[in-house]
């Protein structure tokens, strides 16, 4: 007899706090999410989100850039931590180095990330400054699959929020941050139990082409 297969063994990346992450253990821990997260990778040894893998009793592993005298050194090592793991999906949870197009395409399909702004508006850094100086009347989040071009693949996911003349960075980050943290476990999930797939360079979801992605709104 075959033994019963397990969940779907998720890598997480990320260079941060690891909230994110926080947010993907809390959705597994209520049933929500259908993973076993088996390895935290952080391009920074002091990020919290190590320690957080740690605490949940998940292997945490430092892929430090600086440790390599070249990029493709780096980009090595990363594929051969990522080989060893093994993992049947990965998600990008504040990864702030651009994984390189060998790695990517090995496992596309198969790699979310999620990026604050409603792309394609705003790939890059500082979203939130550029929307507010943009006087824009909205902004939020999009999990995307990865492609070799930085945020530019194609989009599942999208919670969008209001942008309040009063409102900072700050004020837009905490309100766009707890959308973050609802849509990504369920795009994971998705992910995980086959409903999404990248078929053909397209989001299929439940069989379906996706024209756009699906939009969650913030509540008001």
């Amino acid at each position: 007899m075959s033994a019963t297969p397990g969940p779907p063994r998720l890598a997480v990346l990320l260079s941060g706090s690891g909230t994110n992450l926080q947010a993907i253990l809390n959705a597994v821990d209520a049933g929500q999410l259908d993973v076993d997260v088996a390895c935290v990778i952080s391009d920074q040894p002091d990020a919290f989100g190590l320690e957080r893998a740690r605490r949940a009793g998940i292997a945490a592993q430092n892929v430090p850039f600086k440790a390599f005298g070249t990029r493709a050194g780096f980009d090595r090592e990363l594929a051969q931590v990522l080989a060893e793991v093994a993992p049947d999906c990965i998600a990008l949870a504040g990864y702030m180095r651009i994984i390189d197009a060998a790695t990517v395409t090995r496992y596309q399909g198969k790699m979310l990330n999620i990026h604050p702004s409603l792309l394609p508006a705003y790939p890059g850094l500082r979203t939130y400054a550029r929307a507010l100086a943009a006087g824009e009347q909205w902004h939020g989040t999009t999990v995307h699959f990865v492609t070799p071009e930085l945020d530019a693949g194609p989009a599942i996911l999208q919670y969008r929020v209001a942008i309040d003349a009063a409102d900072t960075e700050q004020t837009l980050t905490e309100k766009v941050q707890l959308g973050e943290y609802q849509i990504y476990p369920r795009a994971l999930q998705w992910l995980a139990t086959g409903r999404v797939q990248l078929l053909a360079g397209q989001v299929v979801l439940d069989g379906s082409p996706l024209a756009a992605p699906l939009i969650v709104e913030a509540e008001t």
